[in-house]
């Protein structure tokens, strides 16, 4: 695991990550309907915008990606991802840190999901503390 890099991403990189996306709405629960073609249009317009996509690799093969709008201040964490066979390894917290690492911050905000129980003791795990309750009304 000590050969996890980060890795910048490109147009180039925008089938592999609407793929690694669709996963995490998948196991979030999310509700978003959106088709793999879908995710890749919309990636296509953060990564064009303020926004930038990092892939986590070793050895060549991909671990993961993280999704940050470089706007914001503090910086915001849209999605980050560790591939599903790599989970309970470690990756998930060595590929946050080297992330803070090469962002240069130590503030970063994030969601999740009220349901993602597991995304909530991930993230607590690493020093994160509640800051507010995003709500909805949906009458549908």
């Amino acid at each position: 695991m000590n050969g996890l890099s980060i890795q910048a991403c490109s147009n180039e990189d925008l089938d592999l990550l609407a793929a690694l996306n669709k996963q995490l709405i998948e196991d979030e629960r999310h509700d978003n309907r959106m088709t793999v073609k879908q995710l890749k249009e919309r990636m296509e317009g953060f990564i064009s915008t303020d926004y930038k996509a990092y892939l986590f690799k070793e050895n060549g093969e991909t671990k993961g990606y993280a999704l940050i709008n470089h706007a914001k201040r503090p910086l915001y964490v849209r999605q980050f991802f560790i591939c599903r066979d790599c989970r309970r390894q470690g990756y998930g917290k060595l590929a946050f840190e080297k992330l803070v690492e090469v962002l240069g911050t130590d503030q970063i905000d994030i969601e999740v999901m009220f349901w993602n129980e597991r995304g909530h003791a991930f993230w607590k795990s690493l020093g994160f503390k509640e800051r507010s309750v995003y709500m909805r009304l949906d009458n549908n």
